[in-house]
C-alpha cells in the first residue's frame, strides 16, 4: 500500500488562508463562501469568537484580502475563528 504525504495544498488541514467570496447570516450561524472553494462552510452562533470573526470575514470581502481561517476539525466546513495572515 502507498503512502501518501499531506502537502502544503493538502485539504486535511485545520488552518487555510482563503479568500472570502461572500457571508450570509442565517438564524443560528453565519454560512461562509470562498473563492478557493465550491463548500459552503459556516460559523456558528454560539462560537464565543462570532461576532469578533463574522468582522473579520466582512471586513476581508470588503477588502479583497484573504484571511487564515482555522477549522474545528480536518476537513470540516466548521469555522473555528478567522485571523489576518501574517
Amino acid at each position: 500500500m502507498e503512502r501518501q504525504s499531506k502537502g502544503a495544498g493538502d485539504e486535511g488541514r485545520r488552518e487555510r488562508v482563503l479568500t472570502v467570496a461572500q457571508v450570509r447570516e442565517r438564524p443560528g450561524y453565519a454560512e461562509v463562501m470562498f473563492h478557493e472553494s465550491a463548500r459552503i462552510y459556516r460559523l456558528s452562533r454560539s462560537n464565543p469568537k462570532y461576532k469578533s470573526a463574522l468582522q473579520e470575514l466582512r471586513g476581508a470581502a470588503a477588502e479583497r484580502k484573504p484571511v487564515r481561517v482555522r477549522f474545528v476539525e480536518p476537513n470540516g466546513a466548521a469555522i473555528e475563528s478567522v485571523s489576518r495572515p501574517q
